[in-house]
Order: C-alpha cells, then structure tokens, then sequence
C-alpha cells in the first residue's frame, strides 16, 4: 500500500516537473562555474545526504533527500526506514508508524525499524506494544547496543510501574549508526 502510494507521488512529481510553468527552460544552464571547479557528474546518494540532513536536525530536507533516495533506489528497506525516522522526528507519528511497519515487513531482522517503531509507539503511548517491540529489537541486535537496552528498560519500568514518575524525562532520540541505520538513544 505505501509502496503504491510513494509510486503515485514519484508520478505525479515527475509530470509536475515536466509541466511548461513559464519559468526556465530546460537548456538554461546558469552562469559558467569559476575556473577551476571540478565538474560535478554524479549526485550523492539521497540516503547519504538524509542521514547528514537529519544529523542537523533538518528533518524537513532529510525527509526530501529520503524520497529522492525511493525513486533512484526503489523502496528498500532502508529507504522505508529512514522515511519512517524523519516522519518521527517531524511528529508524524501515524506515517511514521506505517513506514516503519511497511520495512519490517520487508525484512523482519532490521533492528533499526524495530527500534524506530517502538519509539513511535512510546510516543503515542502504546507502552505495551513498545516493550514487545524493543525487545525484539534488543534480540535481533543480541544484547549489543546499550542504547537499545536502556530503551527496554525504560519501557519495561513504564509497564511495570503504575506509579511510574511521570515527570521524568524519557525523550528517545534517533542516531545514525553505520550505514544509515539508527540506534534509539534515551537522553535523561
């Protein structure tokens, strides 16, 4: 459904951008670049660039460098993962949540999926949910990440503890590990 989706919104981006809008044509190419500067020939990757943009908390810009990465590379896991990450960070949690649900279907052993979407559902406040999920996160990843196991905690204090300090702060914060996957960072 999502896929169908990001497909028809690639459609309709590339007959907007072919539409005559009276403005440049397509042979304007600007003014001559100064002597000396390389020439550019390939763009970077989009996921690269999301993963910066996100970096700088531009998570607007990331989400645009991420669907430019879905329509170079098709929605891979990957690309499904970093859309569901922006879309958190931009508040967007029912998107998000989707995204999210769309890549571990994709591939059920993407520990950084199952961590975004168990953020997404502590956001909402679906803590019983969450812990189930970070815990399948905190398997996958066998016990690795102490980011990922403070996170199980955290949710498992919320599940256990009905008088559970609500004042205290559980912000979870996304962090790029490797190559474009995220760990899920508790700051206290």
């Amino acid at each position: 459904m999502i896929q169908r989706a990001l497909g028809f919104l690639m459609i309709m981006a590339t007959a907007a951008c072919q539409q005559s809008t009276g403005g440049l044509t397509p042979l304007y190419e600007g003014p001559a670049a100064p002597a000396g500067t390389p020439e550019v020939t390939q763009a970077v990757d989009g996921l690269i660039v999301g993963h910066r943009l996100m970096a700088a908390g531009e998570y607007e810009l990331a989400l645009k460098a991420y669907y430019r990465a879905a329509g170079e590379q098709g929605i891979t896991v990957d690309v499904l993962s970093a859309l569901g990450s922006a879309n958190l960070k931009l508040a967007r949690l029912g998107q998000a949540e989707a995204l999210l649900r769309e890549a571990i279907q994709q591939d059920e052993t993407f520990v950084p999926a199952w961590n975004n979407l168990g953020v997404t559902l502590m956001e909402q406040g679906n803590v019983a949910e969450a812990r189930n999920v970070f815990r399948t996160a905190f398997g996958l990843d066998r016990g690795l990440s102490t980011e990922i196991r403070e996170n199980l905690r955290l949710a498992i204090a919320k599940t256990e503890n009905t008088a559970y300090d609500t004042t205290q702060n559980d912000n979870f914060e996304l962090v790029r590990r490797g190559s474009g996957s995220y760990l899920l960072l508790s700051t206290p």
